[in-house]
Formats: C-alpha cells, structure tokens, sequence
C-alpha cells in the first residue's frame, strides 16, 4: 500500500539476541518492516527462522536487543511493561495457532473478555461481542463451550475475541497450523474479508498457501527478512521492506 497510507508498524534495525552463558542465539537480525494502515501482510518461514520472535515484538510481547519500533507513530521501543499492556490492550488482537480460549467459560465471556479488561461497561460489552460473533459467523454458538466447537470454530472464536476491541492491528501467529485444509481456507476467508474491511492484518505462517492470499509476501530466512517471489527469495536491500 503506497501513497498517504501511515504506518501502523515501523520498525527499524531490530534485533533480538537470547544469551546462554556465553552462547548467543540470533532470533532477529537487523530487520526493517513498515506495515501501512489497511494492509494484509504475510511472512513465510520454517520454524525457527524467527518469524514469532517477530511477532513478539510487534506485539509488544518482546523487547528486542537493540533497534527502534514505532506503532501508530509513538515510540514503543522503551516502554514500560504497564504501557506495553495498555497499549496492547487497547491497540492489538491476536490470533493464535492453539485459540488460547479458556476452557470453562462460554464463547460469548471468551470474546468478550478483552473488553472486561480494559473495563468497557455491561450494554457496551454485550452490542460488541454480538457483532464479532456475527462478523464470523458463531452468533448461534455464543453459549457453547469450547470443547463444543470444531476446530475452525474455535479458530473462528479466537478472530471475534481479537477484532471485538477494534484493534488497529490484527497479529496471527500460525492461524490454520492447527486446522484441515478445508478450515483453513476459511479462516483465510475471514482474515481477508477483515482487511477488505479497512483491518490490518500481519500473519505468519510456514503454509505458501496461507501467504498466497495476502496482498504482500515477505520471508524470514535465519532472522533476516526477504522479499518472496512464489519461487523464491530474494533478500532485501537496505531500508524498507517494500
């Protein structure tokens, strides 16, 4: 996405060194990454190349070694874990590849619950988690459990939980790792039909398939991006990576 589109995620030189004693594994290197407001952007890589050290970050989950990271234009790289939470709360959704529902509540408190943190009132709470069941199809299954669902309904499930506090960013960390093809597409159907909708949408993923239906393909290969073609990777030159 080009021309006046702003950044939602900026990141410049990051990296992420983990040190054991003297061994020093590197999870990120160097990585540049601009994601603008209404894309949907892919990074394709095997486990451990350091795609969800990645994810970590952007989601503030992580603070990286050294480098710099600005969401929505403020610089994060410094704060504290109270704002990372609050901001994260406020600003980000996440979709994770095992639904990290929990088990003994319903889908509608499952959903709900981001809204319960950050202390939405009762009529407020309901009206949301009513539309982002809508939104993904589950407004029939609102007071089942968990373990009532399939596996894409849960999937399902956890994509109403991240979008019911209207996030400006959508993270999916593996979202069909777990899922047959069949529910897979459809998972990918509701992550594209979100950002047809104005979502931004970051996934990661080790599926060509997955990254083939979003708009932008990147590649992480050892802890550095590249650009991916379809057939192959061709590394990033300096700055961005556009």
């Amino acid at each position: 996405m080009q021309g006046t589109a702003k950044p939602v995620l900026d990141m410049h030189g990051i990296s992420m060194i983990h040190r054991a004693g003297l061994v020093e594994t590197h999870a990120l290197r160097d990585v540049d990454l601009r994601v603008d407001e209404g894309e949907f952007v892919s990074i394709l890589g095997p486990s451990g190349s350091g795609k969800s050290s990645l994810l970590a970050v952007a989601g503030l989950l992580e603070v990286p070694t050294r480098g710099e990271y600005r969401f929505c234009g403020e610089d994060v790289t410094s704060l504290g874990d109270g704002a990372c939470s609050a901001l994260r709360c406020r600003s980000i959704g996440f979709v994770f590849q095992g639904f990290h529902l929990v088990p003994d509540i319903d889908i509608h408190n499952n959903v709900e619950l981001p809204l319960r943190l950050r202390g939405v009132g009762g009529r407020e709470r309901r009206r949301r988690t009513r539309e982002a069941l809508a939104r993904v199809g589950l407004e029939g299954r609102a007071h089942h459990f968990p373990a009532q669902l399939s596996g894409g309904q849960q999937q399902r499930a956890a994509i109403a939980r991240a979008i019911v506090g209207r996030p400006r960013l959508v993270l999916a960390d593996e979202p069909t790792g777990n899922l047959d093809s069949r529910m897979a597409e459809g998972v990918m159907d509701l992550l594209a039909g979100l950002n047809a909708s104005g979502s931004t949408v970051l996934v990661v993923t080790h599926d060509v398939a997955v990254a083939a239906r979003t708009e932008r393909r990147l590649h992480m290969i050892d802890g550095a991006l590249a650009e991916f073609d379809g057939g192959g990777a061709v590394p990033l030159r300096a700055g961005w990576s556009r």
